[in-house]
């Protein structure tokens, strides 16, 4: 790259990842110029509220780390418009990790803004901002009380939990979910809910103390420091701290000479050597703005992962099927629903009311390959009875987007206050990649048993995926059920070669699939005949005219 206004270190450690969503970066701080006219003694007073009319309302007081891609909201859901495409190989592990990049400077130099900029100019799908304000450490009793008084330092080293912020950061840059604390600026505490991000591609972590730790710096793959003349950080932090944080103008003067500046110029200017590029005139520095973009773009583009489908399909060609899968019993009864359903003259009512009846013997199937234990009852008539009783904490079901939540009233059914969570995944027609677009999973699912629903699956992208999600978010392989009413011998090999300890259910397993991934003889499009819509001219087996399943 061509040297900027910016100045610029050494190139950046090369990334190590997939692409990324375009996500909406935490709340900016107030962005003043850098040419102000610092002689002019009006400046201050310019920015700030009267002194005598009290204190301004409250606006932004607690801590924010968002990651919120692209959303298209309709009248019953809230779907994602830029898909996060596969972030693991075949195997199912994650082949390179996220791309983080830290953003250091002062107190107010408009790291959050550079952020922000960043994050509109890459224009690229899941992006996750992490502030280092979240986390503050927990203060004791004696430490709140000097924070009230102005008298606690939090600029310093210690005032942060860096053993929190390095293993938030090594989760996510292996693709795996976080709970970030919430900080609330005006109680000094932690809320008692933590937040959740989850699916970064590319990091972006900006805190004052971003580059004063060994083990944090070695996490990050491109490290910009953000350099504000100090009154211009001065003006931004009186106006941020008294508007926003409902402080008053002695006490962020007191609090700014005593522990801020003194911190900048102990702890944080000495880090600009660290930086791999610095960017004077913070966001108004444009130019240094473009050539970080057209780093970071073109570090995701060599990392970005290829599919070949056609080699997913013929690696495992005359292969045994796997000891995990379960096929459910073909009894005349069970081989008679697929006939009713296979057929394509079949009614729409006909065809839902025995794939129904097909999902209910399936869930029922299913939950015999749950953990029991045996307990003892009394009876009625005062008699022990010696029986099994669930062994795990919780069953939750998750269903991938559409054709799979046609199967949660079966689970419900059978599942008294089971849990339900959902996951959209369709094919980029472009690419042949499943993307990623929506997921919503229930709190601390990490202790169940999820059942993983999808009605069909011909190649098993779509269900590899879902089950990376699940165990980003901590799920254990050996407590995920896949379900789905009809598979492609090529699916069960892909799933069960990616995640051999994930256990396969299934009411029956078709041999082939054609040129174009479609299960063979297959079932059409399930999603289409179940819902009544209109179906895609080559007939896709999959629940979307756009998901490979």
């Amino acid at each position: 790259m061509a040297a900027p206004p910016a100045s610029m270190s050494a190139a950046p450690s090369p990334l190590q990842s997939a692409v990324a969503p375009d996500v909406p970066g935490r709340q900016a701080e107030q962005n003043e110029t850098a040419c102000e006219d610092r002689s002019n003694a009006g400046t201050l007073d310019r920015l700030l509220p009267p002194v005598g009319t009290g204190r301004s309302p409250r606006k932004r007081t607690t801590s924010q780390c968002k990651s919120e891609p692209p959303l298209l909201r309709t009248s019953k859901r809230t779907i994602y418009t830029a898909g996060r495409p596969p972030w693991y190989n075949e195997h199912g592990t994650q082949s390179k990790e996220a791309f983080a990049i830290g953003l250091g400077g002062g107190s107010a130099s408009g790291k959050t803004t550079v952020a922000r900029m960043i994050i509109e100019a890459l224009d690229v799908p899941w992006v996750v901002l992490l502030s280092m304000d979240s986390f503050y450490k927990v203060l004791t009793q004696q430490q709140q009380e000097q924070a009230a008084c102005n008298n606690f330092n939090f600029d310093h080293p210690d005032a942060f939990d860096f053993d929190l912020i390095i293993s938030t950061l090594k989760k996510l840059k292996q693709g795996r979910s976080v709970q970030v604390p919430i900080y609330d600026f005006t109680t000094h505490s932690r809320k008692k809910d933590w937040k959740t991000l989850y699916g970064a591609n590319v990091i972006i972590f900006e805190g004052i103390m971003a580059f004063a730790d060994k083990t944090l710096l070695e996490l990050l793959d491109m490290k910009i420091f953000v350099d504000t003349d100090s009154d211009i950080r001065l003006v931004r932090r009186l106006r941020r701290d008294i508007s926003e944080r409902g402080r008053d103008i002695e006490g962020v003067i007191k609090q700014y000479n005593k522990f801020v500046k003194p911190a900048f110029d102990q702890y944080i200017q000495p880090t600009m050597r660290l930086a791999d590029i610095v960017v004077p005139r913070g966001s108004g520095n444009t130019v240094a703005i473009d050539l970080i973009v057209q780093h970071v773009h073109s570090q995701l583009e060599e990392r970005k992962l290829r599919w070949d489908m056609a080699a997913l399909a013929s690696a495992h060609q005359c292969h045994p099927l796997p000891q995990t899968l379960s096929v459910l019993k073909s009894t005349p009864q069970v081989r008679g629903m697929h006939t009713i359903i296979r057929d394509k003259e079949t009614s729409r009512d006909e065809f839902i009311f025995y794939s129904k009846r097909l999902m209910r013997l399936l869930i029922e199937h299913a939950l015999s390959f749950l953990p029991f234990q045996d307990c003892t009852v009394q009876t009625p008539q005062g008699q022990d009875y010696v029986g099994k009783c669930y062994a795990g904490k919780q069953i939750t079901g998750v269903s991938i987007l559409r054709a799979g939540e046609t199967m949660e009233p079966a689970l419900r059914a059978v599942c008294k206050d089971v849990r339900i969570g959902t996951i959209l995944i369709q094919t980029n027609q472009l690419t042949g990649e499943p993307e990623l677009h929506y997921l919503r999973l229930p709190k601390d699912i990490s202790d169940d048993h999820v059942i993983l629903m999808d009605c069909t699956v011909s190649t098993g992208a779509a269900a590899m995926m879902a089950v990376r999600v699940l165990l980003d978010h901590d799920v254990p392989e050996d407590k995920i059920f896949l379900l789905s009413l009809l598979m492609a011998e090529m699916g069960v090999h892909s799933v069960a070669y990616a995640f051999p300890r994930v256990r396969i259910i299934t009411t029956a397993v078709d041999k082939r699939v054609n040129d174009l991934f479609r299960i063979i003889p297959g079932i059409g499009n399930f999603g289409d005949r179940y819902f009544g819509t209109d179906a895609v001219p080559d007939g896709s087996d999959d629940d979307e005219a756009a998901t490979v399943g």
